[in-house]
Formats: C-alpha cells, sequence, structure tokens
C-alpha cells in the first residue's frame, strides 16, 4: 500500500509538470509567433484556465505609474481599477499572502491569495488568485504562477521596447527626410553660377558645420550694369534655419525686382525676419550694390562681420558702415549707407564669423587679422585658389584640424 500511494504521488507530480509545460509552451509559442500585447494576455488567462484550473484571477501590471488590471476572470472588479504604488509598499514583501490581511473592499474577497511578481528587486505585478485546482493548491504552484507571469512581464516589457523602436526610427526617418528637404532647399538658395564676364569675377565658397547649415550668399544681377552680392548668417543651425533664410532669400528678390534701393531694402527684410520669427532669431548680413559705370560700392553692413575691400594701390578697408543685425526689433534705428570707390583691379572679400572664430591651441583666436594677413597675401591668387589658400591657412591654425566650430562661407569679388 506505501508503494501505491508512493506511485500515485509520483504520477501525479508528473501529470502536473506535464501541465507546468503545456502552459510553458502556450506562452513561450506565443511569444515567438510575435503577438501583440492584448493577445499575450489573453493566451496567458486561456493557460492558467485550461492548464492550470485557476478559475478566477486578476493580474494588475505596473504601468505609468500604477498597477493597472489587464487580465480578468471570474471576478466582478471594474476594469479601470487600478493601485498606486504607495498603496502596495506593504503589502506581501516578497511572498504570497492572504488577500483577507490587506484591508481590501469586498470585490477583493473572492480572491484567496496575492502573488508579488518582482523583477530587479521590485515588484513589477500583482496577481490575485482566487480558486485553484486542487492538486495545484501549493506553494509550488503558486512558484510556478509567479515564474509564468514573469514570463508575459518579459514579453510585454520587449513588445513595448519593440514598439518604441519602431517609433524611434520612423521619427528618425522622419527628421533624416526633413533634413534631405531642407537641404535641397538650401542648395537651391545658393546662387548655379555667378557672374564672369570682362568687368567682374565672382567666386564663393561654402562648409557647413553641420547637415544644414546657417549660412547664405547670393549674387544678383540688377541690371545690365549692376549687381548685389549678399552674405548672411542666420541665428541657430537646422531647418528653422533654412526655412528663415528662404524667406529671407524671396524678401530680397521681391524687393528688387520692386527696385527698392538699399535702406528700403535693409529695412523691409528686417520688418519680415521680425515677423516671421518673432524676435527670437535673427541674421546678421552683409549686402552690397556694385555699379560698374561709376565703379561705386555701396553697402550696409547688419551687424555682419566688416568685410574687407582691398583696391589695387592704398589700404585695406574694413567696411562697417549700416545697422544693427536683422530681426531683432520690428524697425531699425535710422542708419547710412556706406559708399567706396572700386576701381579696376579691387578685391571684395565677405565672410561669416566661421572664418575667424577659429582657435588654436593656445586659445587665440584666428580673428579678423588673421583673415587680413592671408588675404593680402594671397590677393592676387584667382579667385577658387584664393578660398583654397584661406581655408588651408585656418585648417593649420585650428586645434581640431578640419573640424570647424562654425559653417565657413567666403564670397569674393575683383573688378578686372
Amino acid at each position: 500500500m506505501p508503494q501505491t500511494a508512493a506511485l500515485v504521488g509520483l504520477e501525479k507530480r508528473l501529470f502536473l509538470k506535464e501541465r507546468e509545460l503545456g502552459a510553458l509552451l502556450e506562452i513561450t509559442q506565443a511569444i515567438t509567433h510575435d503577438s501583440g500585447e492584448a493577445d499575450l494576455y489573453k493566451i496567458y488567462q486561456f493557460t492558467l484556465i485550461g492548464q492550470l484550473g485557476v478559475r478566477r484571477l486578476a493580474l494588475y501590471v505596473l504601468e505609468e505609474g500604477a498597477f493597472r488590471l489587464k487580465v480578468n476572470f471570474g471576478t466582478t472588479l471594474s476594469t479601470d481599477s487600478r493601485f498606486t504604488p504607495a498603496e502596495v509598499a506593504s503589502w506581501c514583501p516578497g511572498t504570497p499572502c492572504p488577500v483577507q490581511e490587506l484591508g481590501l473592499g469586498p470585490a477583493w474577497q473572492a480572491f484567496e491569495l496575492l502573488v508579488p511578481v518582482r523583477q530587479r528587486e521590485a515588484t513589477q505585478a500583482l496577481v490575485f488568485v482566487g480558486t485553484m485546482q486542487g492538486d495545484y493548491a501549493s506553494q509550488e504552484a503558486l512558484a510556478f504562477l509567479e515564474t509564468l507571469s514573469n514570463i508575459l512581464l518579459g514579453a510585454v516589457a520587449n513588445l513595448r521596447l519593440a514598439r518604441q523602436r519602431e517609433t524611434l526610427l520612423m521619427a528618425e526617418a522622419a527628421v533624416r527626410r526633413e533634413i534631405e528637404i531642407a537641404q535641397q532647399v538650401q542648395q537651391l538658395l545658393f546662387p548655379q553660377h555667378l557672374p564672369n564676364n570682362k568687368y567682374v569675377v565672382l567666386h564663393a565658397t561654402y562648409q557647413p558645420h553641420t547637415e544644414i547649415g546657417g549660412d547664405y550668399y547670393d549674387v544678383i544681377e540688377i541690371d545690365a550694369h549692376r549687381l548685389l552680392v549678399c552674405v548672411a548668417d542666420v541665428s541657430g543651425k537646422g531647418v528653422p534655419a533654412s526655412l528663415l533664410m528662404s524667406n529671407f532669400q524671396a524678401g530680397l528678390r521681391t524687393l528688387l525686382r520692386q527696385n527698392a534701393d538699399l535702406v528700403t531694402t535693409v529695412s523691409e527684410l528686417n520688418h519680415l525676419i521680425f515677423r516671421n520669427a518673432g524676435g527670437e532669431k535673427f541674421i546678421t548680413a552683409f549686402l552690397a550694390i556694385y555699379d560698374r559705370r561709376t565703379q561705386v560700392l555701396e553697402y550696409v553692413n547688419a551687424g555682419h562681420n566688416d568685410p574687407l575691400l582691398l583696391p589695387d594701390a592704398g589700404s585695406p578697408q574694413l567696411l562697417h558702415d549700416g545697422t544693427v543685425m536683422l530681426g531683432i526689433m520690428d524697425e531699425l534705428p535710422p542708419f547710412k549707407v556706406g559708399l567706396t570707390a572700386m576701381p579696376p583691379h579691387s578685391l571684395l572679400f565677405a565672410y561669416t564669423d566661421g572664418l575667424t572664430e577659429v582657435f588654436n591651441r593656445h586659445q587665440e583666436e584666428f580673428g579678423e587679422q588673421g583673415v587680413l594677413t592671408a588675404l593680402v597675401r594671397n590677393r592676387y591668387l584667382p579667385l577658387p585658389r584664393l578660398h583654397h589658400e584661406m581655408l588651408h591657412r585656418i585648417q593649420q591654425f585650428n586645434a581640431n584640424g578640419e573640424r570647424f566650430a562654425d559653417d565657413v562661407t567666403m564670397l569674393s569679388l575683383r573688378v578686372k
């Protein structure tokens, strides 16, 4: 008889282990089949009912700062019932405990035990268990229930991570697309061809610091005798800077078609930028009109680095007449337009601050003096070579090698 009882106990234990294996198989198959979160909770429920004989259960999972009801069968609990972590902090510290000891309302009295599910030394879920198959009313069965719940929580967490990763990838793709569009917009802003005729030759170099820089240059032939040159720098980088600069260019070209003078052009551009950016962004700009008949350059420097004018004979000039940066106030204070002679063989060199704000290992700035020295030394070189030598000089000077702290733009005009 004792042998028979032992054999029956062994068979029962084997039967229960088969049930446990069946439950594990159902859960793992659901995970490997890429089931959704709701499907995983349903499979968990059906597995507990079919394989383990659980007749009443409520699973609360910690989500967004509260334990929320995810699985509920055999009870009258409201689907939106929840607990705060503070409420459950003193419940069953790591081990199953009778529900009656928790002082909960009547709806929870149908449960017998609360099984806390812990991960990384913190309670991540609460399993309220009611009637179970008689053979499963044991500590071993409760331990298996906790294991099964842990597997479920891990699978749900992985699903959420996968969703977050997918959302992040979609967001990154959208950002990349925005950057591509902004790059295309920026390239369209730059003139495709610069004048090179018997009167003048121009050349521009643009080296962005990021994928979308804030620098801009333009050359516009107003009529057969006059051309406008512009170099500008928008505060900030990226898509917003690109969009603001496109507004700037559109406004500039519209005003020139209306034959506006430089004072009107600069004043209206300031108003446009202030209206579009609300004073939160600004643009420094240098705008100049060269008239080959009079050989005079008229210009406005709006808070920009002073361009250099090198006549064939005489000292270099810094072109600083003008006004404050554009976009910081609705109306500019009165300002004057600069006028200077630009006879044959004169060189105008305009640039952005990325050229001067380069530091060596002693934290000495390349500065305006560095630009002037390099320009005077190379002034008679062909303009592409001149720009190449200027970049080479600041690369040698720069403590970071070829990496600059800002965009670098150079625009040169030489009178023949």
